[in-house]
């Protein structure tokens, strides 16, 4: 597939009839959930900095059924999953202050044996310069992965210019350099995203100033025609937390997961509904 360059955003369409229908509190083994898939009708999350490099599979009550430890490999800061037909992938690139030079992402086989054969797949920036920053001025941070096709699409968490910019990557073990494709002007930090490969539903989780996270839909995205997008953005109606996985059922249908904060008892797992 040849990668075109995506053009940024042009408009904007703000929307605030969606409503929560389950939310459900996690085990606090669980209180970072930082990542959300769902293979075989479990769902399947993780913790993000410093964490054990686990994956937790939880039943539709949010209840853990099986944990996974992937061996070889270390949680410097998983914050986020995805997955095609054979594999899922972790993403190892949490970056708060622009400081890390071992970014990767985990290819761990959907079918779990005895001697699974995980591959990492490690990369870099090659616009990034500096690496060292200040929180709010980081531009290298990324919580959000999609898979599409052949490529692993990483969406960046530009702190600095409140906008997501897009790198592609193979999805073969060995060491990179991301291949920036294109930004879309997002007006926030990006925290979590999803893609629907059958609608082409690009769903992202995002914050303002991390008061209040909401969910950027984007329709019909892909990677070969040069277009502008409209993004819809709704607010989630939780309060004060932190929003950092999101999972497409339909194209008004979500989950979500939220850590553990503050303001609430428990991390959370959420169905969110337009």
């Amino acid at each position: 597939m040849r990668i075109s360059i995506l053009l940024t955003l042009i408009v904007f369409q703000f929307s605030y009839s969606q409503k929560i229908t389950k939310d459900i509190s996690l085990s606090k083994t669980i209180d970072e959930t930082s990542g959300l898939e769902i293979v075989d009708d479990q769902f399947i999350t993780h913790n993000d900095s410093g964490g054990d490099p686990k994956l937790y599979y939880l039943d539709k009550k949010g209840k853990i059924v099986e944990t996974r430890k992937i061996a070889g490999v270390k949680n410097t800061d998983w914050e986020d999953i995805t997955k095609d037909d054979e594999f899922l992938y972790v993403a190892n690139m949490g970056n708060n202050y622009d400081t890390r030079k071992n970014l990767s992402i985990v290819k761990i086989p959907i079918q779990k044996s005895s001697n699974e054969n995980v591959e990492v797949i490690n990369f870099s920036y090659p616009e990034q310069e500096k690496f060292n920053t200040a929180y709010s001025q980081s531009q290298y941070d990324a919580e959000a992965l999609i898979s599409i096709d052949d490529y692993l699409i990483i969406l960046t968490k530009n702190k600095l210019k409140k906008i997501t910019e897009i790198y592609a990557l193979p999805k073969i073990a060995g060491k990179y350099e991301a291949k920036k494709i294109g930004s879309l002007n997002t007006q926030s930090i990006i925290t979590g995203g999803d893609y629907d490969p059958n609608t082409k539903l690009l769903a992202l989780t995002g914050t303002l100033i991390f008061n209040e996270y909401y969910i950027l839909k984007i329709e019909n995205f892909d990677l070969e025609s040069k277009k502008d997008y409209k993004i819809d953005m709704y607010e989630i109606p939780i309060g004060k937390t932190q929003v950092e996985a999101i999972k497409i059922v339909d194209s008004k249908t979500f989950w979500i997961t939220s850590e553990d904060e503050k303001s609430s008892s428990a991390a959370r797992l959420m169905k969110f509904k337009l």
